[in-house]
Order: C-alpha cells, then structure tokens, then sequence
C-alpha cells in the first residue's frame, strides 16, 4: 500500500500552515489502494510557547481544525493522520489528539497524547512543561481500517516501550508516530529509539516530524521523518528540507517475520496496562 509522511515547519499561523498541507496534497498522485497519509505532531500551530495552543482549542464535536483536516481527507481522497490538534479537556488544559480520518472524512479513531513532554534540553527553549498546557491521554488507541490494524503514537511517547508493546498486544501491525522532536534529541535518540520500537514490535512504524527552525528560531526540530519495517530497516527518510516521503509497505512482509522469531509467544512478562 502507499504511505506518504509530510514534513513541516509549521508556524503559529493557522491559515498558512493548512494552505501548505493542502498545497502538498494536491501533489499526491490518486491511487487505486488505500493512500495512508501522516501528518506531524502540531501541523497547524507551531513555534511559540504551548500555552498559545488553547486560543485554537475546542471541544470534539465543534473542532473547525478537526473539520478542516477531515474536509482535507475527503476531498483528496486518503486516509489521513491529522498530526495533533489540541482539543479541550474537563480541567480547563487541552489534550493533544491525533485523529485518523478515513477517505471520505469520517472518523475511524483518536489518540490523546499519554506521554508529556516536561524535560529540560540544552537548546534555545531549554525548558519544555507540556503538562502545564496539556492534559495526558488516558486510553491506548489501536484502530481498525480496511488495510490493516493501525496503532497510535505521538512524539514523546516513542521513548516508551510499554506502549509499543500494548498496541501490539492488541493488534497493531502499522504504528503511526507524528512527531516534533527537538533537534537535540533528535540527533541523539531519534533514529534508534524509532527502529527499537519497530523490532521490538514487528510492526511498520510511520514517524512524520517537524524539521528545522520555527519562528524566526525560537524553536528547532530535528525532521528525519522515515517509514521502518518490522524488521528494522530503514524504507524512506527524509532527513531535511519540508515535503513528502513517500514509499509503498506490503504487510505481507509481518507474518513471516513474527512466525520466524514469535517474540509476542515467548515474552515471559505481563502485557503492561496503563496506569490511571
């Protein structure tokens, strides 16, 4: 089937960065199969502090930036991973929600961000407390479609294998991670945190980044975005620049592999549960 991952440099502008996502879709060449596109981790609102996030956030039912990438998917015809869009949560933060449109717009799923991002990294932010904005997720997401079972991720949450392994339990052969990974830790961590997740699971693992700088440089982003198989190899990446990756995966290649090493059969420890 086709994938295609787009790399942003997204800003705090709403308007322009979803004038971008709908230039780059007009690229996209129609196909006859499923067309699985992946959007990063902030697609439409970028740069500044997270706090800025909850002038665009509203309740599921109401989101125009859910609606704006739905008519997105529908109108070019794939099946689409919305990136993030903050969406309000009870306590008065917002939660950081990907979605997974189908290809007439409808909705097969979502996924709230488990993971928050409060860290200290020696770059131009140098503090991040996403916790002070968001509110973290409380359910893994696996979704079922028409090309195969897809489990959802984002960003931070790569650093935790647990999760990884709950969407396998419970299915998941494509694991789709839009991300806005800090160049820091991209050089660092990026890379090899993405091909553990992918052998560890035996899943294709779809990760689209942000890349370079936001903002006049306030912020930097590491890009790399790149599609693995289940058995580590790099298909695609797209170090640098914005644009499309884009590359065919046959899920054929999950069976032999998992019946050739059944890590899943021989894990000896509990399947882990999210804790409340």
């Amino acid at each position: 089937m086709q994938v295609s991952l787009l790399q942003c440099q997204s800003s705090r502008d709403v308007s322009e960065n979803l004038q971008f996502i709908d230039e780059q879709l007009k690229l996209l060449a129609p196909t006859e199969q499923p067309h699985l596109v992946v959007l990063p981790e902030c697609c439409l609102l970028f740069g500044g502090h997270e706090s800025q996030q909850l002038a665009y956030a509203s309740g599921d039912l109401h989101s125009p930036l859910k609606q704006a990438l739905s008519q997105k998917a529908a109108q070019y015809g794939v099946y689409l991973v919305a990136g993030t869009i903050p969406i309000l949560a009870d306590d008065g933060r917002i939660y950081s929600r990907s979605y997974l449109f189908d290809d007439k717009g409808a909705t097969l799923g979502h996924y709230d961000k488990l993971h928050l991002f409060d860290v200290d990294v020696a770059d131009g932010t140098k503090t991040y407390r996403e916790s002070e904005t968001f509110c973290p997720g409380e359910r893994i997401t696996v979704v079922d479609t028409p090309f195969g079972k897809v489990g959802m991720a984002i960003c931070y949450d790569l650093r935790f294998a647990d999760l990884f392994r709950a969407m396998r339990e419970m299915g998941a052969e494509i694991i789709v991670l839009p991300a806005a990974f800090t160049s820091v830790t991209g050089k660092a961590h990026w890379q090899p945190l993405l091909q553990a997740r992918a052998i560890e699971t035996q899943c294709f693992v779809l990760a689209a980044a942000q890349w370079g700088q936001h903002n006049q440089g306030s912020r930097e982003t590491w890009g790399h975005s790149c599609v693995i198989n289940p058995w580590g190899d790099i298909v695609a990446q797209k170090n640098e620049q914005i644009g499309w990756l884009s590359t065919t995966i046959e899920l054929d290649e999950l069976a032999p592999i998992r019946r050739a090493i059944p890590v899943a059969k021989h894990n000896r420890f509990s399947v882990p549960k999210l804790r409340s």
